[in-house]
């Protein structure tokens, strides 16, 4: 008994109480596929050290980056509603709005909204959270990117949007559709009133959103590997029956054709960010030592 007692159990109690080892310390690059500790990870700001591939990030960890200091302030989304056509693919659709508040919170979206400065510059981010239904644009998104204008010519600040979504969220139809010129528009008012209208491609901007709000901006930024694009490469190629050259859709391919003004790692965004709302707000500083 006393071999059992001081050996046996001893062991067994060591392994049933032993705490359990959090899954998410590690994650695996799908680049390279090295494993990256999460702390390290979350230092470099979601980038991987051994090959530079930026992973995809939460919109409320790119508000961190993208603001002075990382404080900024959310706004309340315009109320809408939320099952319109009463849509039902394998789940009902409210159930699936239900699934990413649950996550996201109460009243959320595939959208955040908030005000800060960068670089000292008053500015608006609209930014598109992918993990809430693959950050598709229905209403709700429409409206807040008309919130997000509205606010940004109120406070006399730049909009900047960072999409990162795989189109028009097919259980709103047409009514997702329409979300397209409404989103255009929104851009005009901020255009409209002076003011800089800026876009930051992030991995992926595809379908309804990349043939709306993201490709009219003054300035168009995009982080280096996000897939830019509107149809998906397979589908193209079937289309016009040619083999698609090499990285095409990439941010770095369209920078070379001049659909992208600058490719910019993501450790220099704010920087980049905060020296563009300098440029673009004050574009005649007053010469070093000419008379006030």
């Amino acid at each position: 008994m006393s071999w059992l007692t001081n050996v046996v159990l001893p062991k067994i109690r060591a392994v049933v109480s032993r705490k359990a080892v959090p899954d998410n310390l590690w994650r695996q690059c799908p680049s390279c596929e090295q494993m990256l500790f999460h702390r390290e990870l979350e230092a470099n700001l979601f980038v991987c050290h051994n090959c530079g591939h930026h992973l995809r990030i939460g919109a409320a960890s790119r508000l961190k980056i993208l603001f002075d200091d990382g404080a900024f302030s959310r706004i309340e989304l315009p109320k809408t509603m939320p099952d319109p056509l009463r849509f039902r693919d394998r789940k009902r659709y409210t159930e699936r709005l239900r699934e990413g508040q649950a996550k996201f919170g109460a009243g959320a979206d595939a959208i955040i909204v908030a005000h800060g400065r960068i670089g000292g510059h008053p500015a608006v981010v609209a930014a598109f959270e992918f993990e809430f239904m693959g950050g598709s644009m229905g209403v709700a998104v429409g409206e807040a990117v008309l919130a997000a204008a509205r606010l940004a010519v109120l406070q006399e600040a730049a909009l900047i949007v960072v999409p990162a979504s795989g189109g028009a969220r097919m259980q709103e139809g047409i009514l997702s559709l329409m979300q397209m010129p409404r989103t255009i528009i929104a851009a005009d008012m901020v255009k409209a009133a002076g003011l800089p209208y800026i876009v930051l491609l992030t991995d992926p901007t595809t379908g309804g959103v990349s043939a709306s709000l993201a490709m009219v901006g003054d300035v168009t930024l995009a982080e280096p590997g996000a897939t830019v694009g509107f149809a998906g490469a397979r589908v193209i190629e079937e289309t016009i029956r040619e083999k698609l050259p090499e990285g095409f859709q990439r941010a770095e391919y369209l920078y070379d054709h001049g659909m992208v003004d600058a490719v910019v790692p993501r450790a220099e965004l704010r920087a980049t960010l905060g020296r563009l709302l300098g440029l673009l707000r004050n574009p005649y500083p007053p010469a070093l030592g000419a008379p006030s």
